[in-house]
């Protein structure tokens, strides 16, 4: 399976916080309570990662009314050697 980083941005006044968990709540997404949150720092954004698929299952993991405005990312791990191949290949 494919690791992806779900990236989920709202407003941040506290009353769009407010209105984001409670839409979330009813949604009964997990992403609630699963994903880290940058709100008390001042960065109103939700990050989760998830082993999924794809890409598009990893959008649907979040409630309908959340997934246009997600950010996916999927993830890898390099070893030293293709550290070393990425490094040589943009030396001039």
């Amino acid at each position: 399976m494919a690791r992806f980083l779900i990236e989920l941005p709202h407003e941040g006044e506290s009353q769009a916080c407010a209105r984001f968990v409670k839409l979330m709540l009813t949604s009964g997404s997990h992403f609630l309570t699963h994903a880290d949150w940058g709100c008390q720092d001042g960065v109103h954004n939700g990050w989760i990662v998830v082993e999924v698929g794809s890409k598009e299952e990893a959008r649907n993991i979040l409630p309908p009314p959340f997934r246009r405005q997600a950010k996916i990312v999927a993830l890898n791990h390099f070893t030293v050697d293709q550290m070393d191949e990425v490094l040589n290949s943009h030396r001039t």
